[in-house]
């Protein structure tokens, strides 16, 4: 598949997720030390290139963005109120999730600790998740049902298969 509109959608969207936190990941480690760029920053620098390379529409670009911020802040509200690893966020075997996906996500995350730690003063409130929206690697809970709902990647969120629900939290939330 050489052009992009020949691939489904929504896998186009999940490889654009990928992307964006690839992107997020270079701003960051390129970065000196001591001048290291907010996450926000390296998100719309990550943003831009995706439309300059015209991966993905001014529209798309902003959703997708936007799903990263919310995973990275929902990541920060986890890792600041439990004081648990960062592998604990994810729920479920670390070995299930693809290698590169995860090293880039924790070195996102890691990176910009200090900022998530902000973050999460910010976002006390439980982060929903709904049907429609691409989410990276974790467990998601529906609202309705409790039903746990696993991505060991980036991917689609699809209404409950138990009760068609449309709204999740992550399962970390509830442990804190």
């Amino acid at each position: 598949m050489t052009n992009k509109d020949e691939k489904d959608p929504v896998e186009r969207m999940v490889d654009a997720y990928e992307r964006m936190l690839e992107y997020v990941d270079d701003v960051i480690g390129k970065a000196e030390k001591n001048t290291l760029p907010t996450l926000k920053k390296s998100l719309e620098t990550a943003r831009e290139k995706a439309v300059e390379l015209n991966e993905l529409t001014r529209e798309e670009a902003e959703k997708i963005a936007a799903y990263v911020e919310r995973d990275m802040k929902d990541a920060a509200h986890f890792l600041v109120e439990t004081g648990e690893e960062f592998r604990e966020w994810f729920r479920f075997d670390v070995k299930l999730i693809e290698g590169r996906l995860m090293e880039m996500f924790a070195t996102v995350a890691d990176r910009t600790r200090l900022e998530l730690e902000r973050f999460a003063n910010q976002a006390r409130q439980a982060a929903v998740y709904r049907t429609g929206e691409i989410t990276g690697p974790g467990t998601l809970v529906c609202e309705e049902c409790g039903k746990a709902l696993h991505f060991h990647k980036a991917g689609h969120i699809p209404p409950c298969s138990q009760c068609r629900g449309t709204t999740y939290r992550r399962e970390s939330e509830g442990a804190s």
